[in-house]
Protein backbone atom coordinates (compact mmCIF):
# COMPACT_ATOMS: atom_id res chain seq x y z
CA UNK A 1 0.00 0.00 0.00
CA UNK A 2 1.39 3.17 -1.20
CA UNK A 3 1.59 6.66 0.98
CA UNK A 4 -1.04 9.34 0.11
CA UNK A 5 -0.61 13.13 0.55
CA UNK A 6 -3.03 15.43 1.53
CA UNK A 7 -2.64 19.08 0.93
CA UNK A 8 -4.57 21.85 3.06
CA UNK A 9 -3.63 24.89 1.60
CA UNK A 10 -4.77 28.05 2.92
CA UNK A 11 -3.89 31.84 2.69
CA UNK A 12 -3.95 34.62 4.60
CA UNK A 13 -4.30 38.30 4.44
CA UNK A 14 -3.30 41.06 6.84
CA UNK A 15 -2.98 44.54 7.24
CA UNK A 16 -1.09 46.43 9.80
CA UNK A 17 0.74 45.57 13.39
CA UNK A 18 -0.46 44.75 16.32
CA UNK A 19 -3.44 46.69 15.87
CA UNK A 20 -4.15 45.37 12.43
CA UNK A 21 -6.92 42.90 11.16
CA UNK A 22 -6.99 40.11 8.60
CA UNK A 23 -8.52 36.75 7.43
CA UNK A 24 -7.56 33.03 6.91
CA UNK A 25 -9.28 31.56 4.33
CA UNK A 26 -9.33 27.66 3.63
CA UNK A 27 -8.71 26.84 -0.16
CA UNK A 28 -10.64 23.74 0.34
CA UNK A 29 -13.37 24.97 1.66
CA UNK A 30 -13.70 28.73 0.91
CA UNK A 31 -14.13 29.03 4.54
CA UNK A 32 -12.88 31.88 5.61
CA UNK A 33 -12.29 33.59 9.51
CA UNK A 34 -11.54 36.96 10.72
CA UNK A 35 -8.42 37.02 12.60
CA UNK A 36 -6.61 39.33 15.16
CA UNK A 37 -4.40 39.76 17.92
CA UNK A 38 -6.40 39.15 21.19
CA UNK A 39 -6.35 41.97 23.97
CA UNK A 40 -4.57 40.04 25.92
CA UNK A 41 -1.44 40.69 23.62
CA UNK A 42 -2.63 44.38 23.32
CA UNK A 43 -4.44 44.02 19.97
CA UNK A 44 -7.91 45.13 18.79
CA UNK A 45 -9.46 41.53 19.34
CA UNK A 46 -12.38 40.91 16.63
CA UNK A 47 -10.88 37.98 15.38
CA UNK A 48 -10.02 34.92 15.82
CA UNK A 49 -6.26 34.45 17.20
CA UNK A 50 -4.03 31.50 16.20
CA UNK A 51 -4.26 30.30 19.96
CA UNK A 52 -8.24 30.05 19.34
CA UNK A 53 -7.53 28.51 16.03
CA UNK A 54 -5.28 25.62 17.47
CA UNK A 55 -7.88 24.89 20.05
CA UNK A 56 -10.43 25.07 18.01
CA UNK A 57 -8.74 22.60 15.80
CA UNK A 58 -7.98 20.19 18.66
CA UNK A 59 -11.47 20.13 19.39
CA UNK A 60 -13.09 20.09 16.33
CA UNK A 61 -10.67 17.10 15.37
CA UNK A 62 -11.53 15.17 18.89
CA UNK A 63 -14.79 15.30 17.89
CA UNK A 64 -14.86 14.33 14.56
CA UNK A 65 -12.95 11.76 15.66
CA UNK A 66 -14.79 10.24 18.13
CA UNK A 67 -17.64 10.57 16.33
CA UNK A 68 -16.36 8.13 13.37
CA UNK A 69 -15.24 5.79 16.28
CA UNK A 70 -18.63 5.62 17.56
CA UNK A 71 -20.36 5.22 13.96
CA UNK A 72 -17.37 1.72 13.21
CA UNK A 73 -18.30 0.35 16.72
CA UNK A 74 -22.12 1.12 16.35
CA UNK A 75 -22.26 3.14 19.53
CA UNK A 76 -25.98 4.95 19.08
CA UNK A 77 -24.71 8.51 20.05
CA UNK A 78 -27.23 11.02 20.41
CA UNK A 79 -25.27 14.05 20.86
CA UNK A 80 -21.75 15.07 21.34
CA UNK A 81 -20.45 18.85 22.61
CA UNK A 82 -17.29 19.79 23.17
CA UNK A 83 -15.87 22.56 25.18
CA UNK A 84 -12.03 23.06 25.47
CA UNK A 85 -9.70 25.25 26.90
CA UNK A 86 -6.19 26.37 25.35
CA UNK A 87 -3.65 28.03 28.09
CA UNK A 88 -1.04 29.87 26.47
CA UNK A 89 1.99 30.75 29.49
CA UNK A 90 3.66 34.28 29.39
CA UNK A 91 6.91 34.69 30.74
CA UNK A 92 8.26 38.43 29.93
CA UNK A 93 8.19 38.37 25.97
CA UNK A 94 8.44 34.52 25.70
CA UNK A 95 4.32 32.39 25.15
CA UNK A 96 4.53 28.76 25.06
CA UNK A 97 1.37 27.08 23.97
CA UNK A 98 1.04 24.88 27.16
CA UNK A 99 -2.08 22.87 27.32
CA UNK A 100 -5.88 21.78 25.63
CA UNK A 101 -8.06 20.56 28.09
CA UNK A 102 -10.97 18.95 26.22
CA UNK A 103 -14.20 18.13 27.84
CA UNK A 104 -16.15 15.99 25.55
CA UNK A 105 -20.01 15.57 27.02
CA UNK A 106 -21.37 12.40 25.25
CA UNK A 107 -25.05 11.35 25.02
CA UNK A 108 -26.42 8.19 23.61
CA UNK A 109 -29.51 6.97 22.84
CA UNK A 110 -31.83 6.20 26.05
CA UNK A 111 -31.96 2.52 24.83
CA UNK A 112 -28.01 2.35 25.41
CA UNK A 113 -26.73 -0.82 26.61
CA UNK A 114 -24.39 -0.98 29.25
CA UNK A 115 -22.02 -2.40 27.04
CA UNK A 116 -22.15 0.53 24.91
CA UNK A 117 -21.94 3.28 27.90
CA UNK A 118 -18.93 1.35 28.73
CA UNK A 119 -17.30 1.15 25.31
CA UNK A 120 -18.72 4.65 24.70
CA UNK A 121 -16.75 5.44 27.87
CA UNK A 122 -13.55 4.10 27.40
CA UNK A 123 -13.46 5.61 23.29
CA UNK A 124 -13.99 9.44 24.86
CA UNK A 125 -10.66 8.50 26.57
CA UNK A 126 -8.75 7.26 23.46
CA UNK A 127 -10.23 9.25 20.73
CA UNK A 128 -7.47 12.01 21.02
CA UNK A 129 -4.86 9.19 20.15
CA UNK A 130 -6.50 8.96 16.56
CA UNK A 131 -7.06 12.55 15.84
CA UNK A 132 -4.03 14.05 13.24
CA UNK A 133 -4.19 17.04 14.96
CA UNK A 134 -3.76 16.01 19.12
CA UNK A 135 -0.46 13.78 17.18
CA UNK A 136 0.93 16.80 15.58
CA UNK A 137 1.41 18.45 18.31
CA UNK A 138 1.74 15.54 21.22
CA UNK A 139 5.14 16.09 23.03
CA UNK A 140 4.84 19.61 23.08
CA UNK A 141 1.53 20.35 24.11
CA UNK A 142 -0.08 18.72 26.98
CA UNK A 143 -3.79 17.34 25.55
CA UNK A 144 -6.45 16.50 28.52
CA UNK A 145 -9.69 14.68 27.82
CA UNK A 146 -12.15 14.63 30.71
CA UNK A 147 -15.28 13.08 29.29
CA UNK A 148 -18.57 12.86 30.29
CA UNK A 149 -21.23 9.91 28.93
CA UNK A 150 -24.58 9.54 29.92
CA UNK A 151 -28.02 8.40 28.51
CA UNK A 152 -30.57 10.47 27.01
Amino acid sequence: MSNQMHDYPVSVQWAGGRDGNGTVTSKHSGTEIPIAVPPEFQGPGGGASPEELLTSAIASCYTITFGIIAANRKIPVSSIHVEAVGQVEQAGAQFTYKSVTVRPAITLDAAATDEQMKLAEEMAHKADLYCIITNAVRGKVEIIVEPTVEKA
